[in-house]
């Protein structure tokens, strides 16, 4: 609460509320908002550690200026304006999204190992080396970010996702090339299968000792401690967190294993479950990434595919944030690995959807998949009339806890309205008020989304991954609200899409080793065309 304006100090200060307002409104920040906005407001409030915090707000309640001095020497401590005051995430806190996993010496070696397996340097104009810097180009725009440039940073985000895109549509629609070389690995996979063990351990002890839970993990748990005890799932929130009930029901139901097994106080503390659930999300991302490249081509690929999980900085940063974006990229994972079962893929398609809303575009692609799978008519309809009835029945038993308390109007309002209409600056369209352009992106996302559907595809789990990345990316492209945690959400597809081309062994060291590996048979010994990797997917 503001405190009334005296020219006493409280206890411990020997600054007053008079005089940290004077010393606040000289400032030239101030002074601008000030003189555009003739109607703000000052508010004055303790804070702890001995400082004053200084804000002019308008009457709808937004935040102009904010300005925090010290309560002893009167020093300004932080000063904030326009956007920067209004939003906290656009200050460049330091650590604030995943604490030492965003510092240089943790994200650069990690970018390194990330390249290390797929870098070949007698070939280093080849296009699978622009591919993998435009994935590692949103560290620019991340780096700008940690400093709260956001000015940059968020420009700097669109060209890696529009390059990715097209890069999706091509590598889903277009016919290959004859004779196209696959790369060939760096790195055996006995030593890439140690290092994904190595470098998960160490994800999970980074996230253990050092993951800062923020606002989507706090209310997962939330979630869960109210479905436990019988309670709405939706409305009524904690103020910390009071729009916490904006995912899809299933994003709560989650984490009730982690609720039972670790509990929680009821307040804002260390929040155990949230971890074990993250952690938990991150290695269901990694194993069924491994489970699509082994089912592809086998242990190599498997591996390789696993590698890039584990070494690319964004999902380290959904990890040891305590996020719930590695579920939605697991269960999209799982919906495309059960190609055999049209119930089961429908169900994980709406399980998905019911995580986070944006899955739920890639219902058409997922279904019309297994109709091209299907060799007869009846066989189309069989296969259809499963992922109808698989989505129908997940969908069901994921609402019942949320519908025994409220209307699906209701759920429909704090979910899907709320998300539609929240505003914020880490989009071109929020940053510069174009919501003329973001409509017109929506619309292409949506009629991308049912184009894909229906347009003649390559075949195989890499084309259809890549086509369900180029649906996520281009429903980013229109988000209002867009952040470096969706990365995770189409990161895995863009993975499994590039790097199915790869050779599956690494370079023999001698005319000898390249016999012993022709000996044992494998198919992961040679290069495989397209054509065969459709096949075996």
């Amino acid at each position: 609460m503001p405190v009334k304006l005296s020219e006493t100090p409280p206890a411990g200060y020997r600054l007053s509320s008079d005089q940290a307002l004077e010393r606040a409104a000289v400032l030239r920040e101030v002074r601008d908002v000030l003189a555009t906005h003739r109607r703000a407001a000052p508010y004055v409030y303790l804070l702890g550690h001995e400082r004053w915090q200084v804000d002019w707000q308008l009457p709808s309640g937004r935040l102009l200026a904010e300005v925090v001095l010290s309560g002893g020497s009167g020093r300004v401590l932080e000063r904030w304006s326009g956007i920067q005051a209004e939003w906290t995430m656009a200050r460049g806190t330091p650590g604030a999204f995943g604490e030492l996993a965003d510092s240089v010496y943790v994200w650069l070696p990690l970018c390194l190992l990330f390249l290390a397996p797929f870098v070949n340097w007698r070939r280093p104009l080849s296009l699978l080396h622009l591919d993998l810097l435009a994935l590692l180009s949103f560290c620019l725009s991340f780096a700008f970010f940690e400093h709260g440039v956001i000015s940059l940073s968020v420009p700097l985000s669109y060209p890696p996702l529009i390059y990715l895109l097209a890069r999706m549509l091509t590598l889903a629609l277009k016919r290959p090339s004859i004779g196209a070389q696959p790369l060939q690995l760096r790195l055996r996979t006995r030593w890439l299968a140690i290092g994904v063990v190595v470098i998960a351990t160490f994800r999970i002890a980074l996230n253990v000792t050092d993951g800062n839970v923020i606002d989507v993990g706090y209310a997962g748990v939330v979630g869960a401690a109210r479905i436990l005890h019988g309670e709405r799932m939706y409305g009524g929130y904690p103020s910390l967190v009071e729009h916490g009930d904006t995912y899809g029901p299933f994003n709560y139901e989650a984490y009730v294993p982690f609720e039972v097994v670790f509990g929680w106080s009821g307040t804002w503390d260390s929040l155990p479950a949230a971890h074990a659930a993250s952690i938990a999300f991150d290695l269901l991302a990694l194993l069924c990434i491994f489970l699509i490249g082994l089912r592809i081509r086998g242990p190599t690929l498997g591996v390789a595919l696993a590698w890039a999980w584990v070494t690319y900085p964004f999902t380290l940063i959904a990890l040891n944030s305590d996020s719930n974006d590695a579920l939605l990229a697991a269960m999209v994972l799982a919906a495309l690995l059960a190609a055999s079962s049209p119930p089961r893929r429908g169900a994980l398609t709406a399980l998905a959807g019911l995580t986070k809303i944006a899955p739920f575009a890639l219902a058409p692609l997922l279904a019309s998949d297994l109709l091209a799978r299907a060799r007869s008519t009846s066989h189309r309809l069989k296969a259809l009339a499963g992922f109808a009835l698989g989505f129908a029945i997940a969908a069901a038993a994921s609402f019942a806890p949320a519908l025994a308390h409220d209307s699906l109007g209701f759920i429909w309002r704090r979910t899907v309205i709320y998300q539609s209409t929240r505003t914020a600056p880490f989009s071109l369209w929020g940053l510069y008020h174009l919501s003329s352009a973001k409509l017109v992106i929506e619309g292409f996302a949506a009629a991308l989304a049912l184009a894909l559907a229906v347009l003649p595809r390559r075949p195989g789990i890499p084309a259809l991954a890549a086509a369900c990345a180029a649906v996520i990316i281009a429903l980013q492209l229109g988000l209002e609200y867009w952040f470096y945690l969706y990365i995770p959400w189409f990161f895995p597809l863009v993975a499994i899409a590039l790097l199915a081309g790869l050779q599956a062994r690494s370079p023999p060291t001698s005319r000898r080793c390249e016999d012993a590996h022709g000996a044992k048979g494998s198919s992961a010994t040679s290069p495989l065309s397209e054509s065969a990797v459709a096949g075996a997917a």
